[in-house]
């Protein structure tokens, strides 16, 4: 049969769906890259917040309309078992926990197929993504996700450099570790994330790796041996710090284990070491019980920090979370206000510091194809530039930067 795995949400979810396709081609099943396509669609879910389990939910039916067989996984299998029921019923429901178990589910139900020769290549492009936990160790009130994945289960490392070893002979020559904390990687299994990383730096070779989301407790009590680690070129001096917001009212409320100094110290050590380190965060407004004055802490958290990424959330609560019951919600219209402002701030600061960059030179990995003849590469602090098409996927290749906007650079190659 032909099947198609549609990823949403999270970088993790989508190196899992590439999994879920390994495991469908060796089953015998024929992976396709198209839904129009497939016999079978694997719809590999998100729910962080409503209107992304809205969409989910309409895909379903979009699927069953067509009369498409759906398979559905990702965090929904697992946290909103009756909602997929009631628009898909009779689906196979296969939540992350029973992933070990997805190839023996499929087959039982829709049996083994007959093309044991299919060969799954990286996920897009050079790059491809290694999931190296299931779960957490946070306690964040507003986190569905959670109740999702549970505590934290940490891959083996011997699972990881096995699978790292396979996607570099693919071709890989970007590889994305990916968790819901890979600060947290190895605390159930008496490892941690620089020793990982230091198992995986032993493969020779021009590719890079890049670490995933990692929440400031955890990142504190590693964060020496780690940027040690990565004195390695090959490992992008590139951080994704959550701090969710600049008041620590807010925090408390959040379930958030820090204080917004301890983010604060995170990143001047970060930059102290790595001063062209490319710093992403997170911020969600509108949480319950914030009000002016926290905001204004937002923002001005991100003012003195200027991080080159603030990924912007209006809070969504979500079913079955301390949260949603939470009182003082601000008004919709206001969390948009702020929403606005925030994000307003972040393109601000983003065209501020990707034009210092213009008629500078850097190195950079050629790691994907875009749109009207032209590629994405990434510098050695995972900033995007964008060149004309030519250049190889995975190539090295040093450009000149000829100009910028408030989310990537544009460059052309130097000859």
């Amino acid at each position: 049969m032909k099947v198609h795995v549609e990823s949403y949400g999270c970088t993790m979810n989508k190196g899992e769906g590439h999994g879920l396709s390994r495991d469908l081609a060796s089953s015998g099943h024929n992976p396709c890259s198209s839904s129009e396509d497939a016999d079978i669609i694997i719809l590999n879910t998100c729910t962080v917040v409503e209107t992304t389990e809205l969409r989910m939910l309409r895909r379903m039916q979009e699927l069953r309309s067509q009369g498409k067989e759906v398979v559905v996984t990702g965090c929904m299998a697992k946290v909103q078992g009756q909602a997929i029921e009631a628009v898909s019923p009779g689906s196979l429901i296969v939540p992350p926990s029973d992933y070990p178990h997805f190839r023996e589910r499929f087959v039982h139900r829709y049996g083994d197929g007959d093309d044991h020769s299919n060969m799954i290549q990286t996920l897009t492009g050079a790059t491809a993504i290694i999931p190296i936990a299931q779960g957490c160790l946070g306690s964040c009130t507003y986190c569905i996700t959670r109740h999702a994945r549970g505590t934290l289960k940490s891959h083996s490392v011997e699972d990881i450099v096995e699978r790292f070893k396979q996607e570099l002979d693919d071709g890989a020559k970007e590889l994305l570790l990916s968790s819901q904390d890979c600060a947290a990687y190895g605390m159930d299994i008496g490892t941690d994330l620089a020793s990982l990383l230091g198992s995986l730096l032993e493969f020779s070779g021009e590719h890079r790796i890049r670490l995933g989301m990692m929440n400031p407790e955890n990142l504190i009590r590693i964060t020496d041996r780690l940027l040690d680690v990565m004195e390695d070129v090959r490992v992008y001096r590139f951080f994704h710090i959550p701090v969710q917001s600049g008041s620590d009212k807010i925090l408390r409320s959040m379930g958030r284990r820090y204080a917004t100094e301890d983010f604060i110290s995170l990143v001047d050590v970060i930059r102290s070491r790595y001063p062209s380190a490319s710093i992403a965060t997170d911020s969600i407004v509108g949480f319950p019980g914030e009000d002016d004055r926290d905001h204004g802490m937002s923002l001005e958290l991100m003012r003195s920090v200027e991080p080159d990424i603030i990924n912007v959330t209006r809070f969504s609560p979500r079913p079955g979370t301390l949260a949603a019951d939470l009182p003082e919600r601000p008004h919709g219209r206001v969390s948009k206000a702020r929403s606005r402002e925030m994000t307003a701030l972040r393109f601000m600061i983003g065209d501020e510091k990707n034009s210092r960059f213009i008629n500078g030179t850097m190195d950079v990995t050629v790691s994907e194809n875009c749109s009207k003849g032209t590629m994405i590469c990434r510098t050695d602090c995972y900033r995007p530039v964008v060149l004309p098409s030519g250049p190889k996927m995975g190539e090295r290749l040093t450009v000149r930067i000829t100009g910028s906007a408030r989310t990537h650079l544009f460059g052309e190659p130097v000859d």
